[in-house]
């Protein structure tokens, strides 16, 4: 590809990607995991995590470009995203699955007449299998409850550019990738008050499975009670990826930290 094509574009293609991160993971405090109860209780949550910044490099056939992004370039670009959480709990044993699909499409003019065409679609599905392992009340009778996860996560990560036009005319770079990688968590959840409540989380995965050496993310926050079976949630999160494979074009890489706020809702019943 010529060079006055290539990098224009390539700016256009790696902003795009950098959004896939954004919305892509799960924000905690589901209220079924709460409490003890010999009933089954289920929550539905839908949430978004919007990074105040993101930092990092993202490579595609062979070349890497450092990413430096803002929410603003995320909000710009995105296109469509889904992003939702189901958990089932019995006594001290749950059931967690989060499903989050994610497409960008953008159409750039990086010299013209070149056009290139930007592809972006990011999913995953996560199974995972969860167990209390302390819960109660304080002094106060406030209650809290510690859980701790294991389980499988399927990715898929499609990242491609082509290019229109000129000389460029017919190239393309990136495609798709698929992988399983285990994923490991722990979450304690705490009574403040009557509609209050706050959260903390932490999950791994990857571990050298697919290409992912490691993904892992950290969460902080509260939860608002509304009526009887909704809680709004809201927080502060960290999320870090750092992925890389090899394709017959050359490498192809994302590697990346975000922090910023998360707001989700959650429905029990």
């Amino acid at each position: 590809m010529e060079d006055f094509s290539f990098e224009s574009t390539k700016r256009c293609y790696l902003i795009a990607i950098a959004v896939f991160g954004a919305f892509s993971t799960s924000a905690h405090a589901e209220q079924a995991a709460f409490t003890y109860s010999d009933d089954w209780q289920f929550d539905l949550t839908a949430y978004a995590f919007l990074p105040g910044s993101l930092s990092g490099s993202s490579t595609i056939a062979g070349q890497t470009v450092p990413l430096d992004l803002g929410l603003s370039d995320a909000l710009d670009l995105l296109d469509f995203t889904f992003a939702g959480r189901f958990e089932a709990w019995k006594g001290d044993w749950g059931f967690i699955a989060d499903v989050n699909y994610l497409a960008l499409e953008i159409n750039a003019q990086p010299a013209p007449p070149i056009t290139a065409d930007v592809n972006v679609e990011q999913a995953w599905l996560g199974l995972l299998g969860a167990y209390r392992v302390a819960s109660g009340s304080n002094s106060r009778g406030n209650t809290y409850s510690i859980d701790l996860q294991g389980g499988a996560r399927y990715n898929s990560l499609k990242q491609t550019v082509a290019i229109t036009g000129g000389p460029g005319t017919g190239a393309a770079l990136g495609g798709t990738e698929t992988w399983w990688e285990p994923v490991i968590g722990a979450r304690a959840l705490w009574q403040i008050n009557a509609l209050w409540n706050g959260f903390a989380a932490a999950d791994a995965g990857g571990f050298g499975a697919g290409g992912n050496d490691l993904a892992w993310s950290a969460t902080l926050g509260l939860g608002y009670e509304v009526g009887k079976h909704g809680t709004l949630k809201f927080g502060l999160r960290y999320y870090s990826i750092d992925y890389s494979t090899v394709r017959s074009d050359g490498v192809f890489a994302y590697k990346v930290q975000q922090i910023g706020p998360f707001v989700g809702y959650t429905y029990t019943f």
